[in-house]
């Protein structure tokens, strides 16, 4: 693949969480934030983006999310539970990213907020008018995702480059 080919990032916030008796990192997710996930999962292989690779934080509620959203899709990707996920900055999520290889063109990130909806609207340097209308009207809710294009390799990948396609969220 040539890097000045269309990559596409899917940013996914984990869906709900509960709050019981556990560390931060070890909550796990809700009855809603189940049902929430498996509903994202089937909206995300609605958009048949043929995803090269997800990238997931290491929180259970996280894992948790992608282990039911990548049960709806056609075939699973190439999945990393990557530490530096969790509780990441916009910054930080796009040092991750400027690691991927350039044979990834599709790259799914299941990250946390506030670091996945500041990546979103970072990178977004331009936006079609509908999911920009519906991102920032219900900001970004637990199991939403936003889906932006670039054009260049992924050390490439800065503020501002990326265009934001589709915006989905539970309750939509």
């Amino acid at each position: 693949m040539s890097v000045a080919e269309s990559r596409r990032i899917v940013l996914f916030r984990h869906a709900k969480a509960d709050w019981p008796q556990v560390n931060d990192h070890e909550r796990p997710l809700a009855d809603r934030g189940r049902m929430d996930a498996a509903e994202a999962g089937r909206r995300l292989a609605d958009t048949d983006i043929p995803f090269d690779l997800a990238l997931c934080s290491t929180a259970t509620r996280t894992r948790e999310t992608w282990k039911l959203a990548v049960h709806e899709f056609p075939h699973r990707p190439k999945t990393v539970y990557e530490e530096r996920v969790y509780e990441a900055s916009p910054g930080e999520l796009i040092a991750v990213l400027n690691e991927t290889p350039d044979d990834a063109q599709n790259v799914l990130l299941i990250g946390h907020n506030p670091g996945v909806q500041g990546l979103a609207e970072i990178l977004s340097g331009s936006a079609e008018t509908g999911p920009r209308d519906r991102m920032s009207r219900r900001g970004f809710p637990t199991a939403a995702f936003a889906v932006l294009s670039f054009s260049g390799s992924w050390k490439t990948l800065e503020p501002g480059v990326a265009t934001l396609l589709d915006y989905w969220a539970p309750s939509e």
